[in-house]
């Protein structure tokens, strides 16, 4: 007999928002704090440490609710934070 083809509780796609907001977390801090990476990755580091805080927040979410891991949301918010401030105040920095 074949196996059943029933949706489990982990195959969502909101397992997947931890590990994208690690990802884009990740690269938006190395943006910001690279100083070889800082003039070419501006605008990357932005966005992806807007992307990185929205979807981290929503992993936080999801994992709460028990689907995803926590500690993959949290690292990618504070990241995706830590790349979004850092590249917001280097610019406004310059532009004073």
């Amino acid at each position: 007999m074949p196996e059943p083809t029933v949706p489990d509780r982990t195959d969502t796609p909101a397992v997947a928002l931890g590990p994208t907001a690690l990802v884009l977390g990740a690269i938006s801090a190395t943006g910001t704090w690279a100083p070889a990476l800082a003039f070419v990755a501006f605008p990357w580091a932005i966005i992806a440490g807007g992307l990185a805080v929205t979807l981290g927040v929503a992993g936080i979410h999801y994992a709460r609710h028990g689907t995803g891991r926590l500690w993959t949301a949290i690292a990618g918010t504070t990241l995706g934070a830590i790349g979004f401030v850092g590249t917001t105040t280097l610019i406004w920095a310059i532009s004073a």
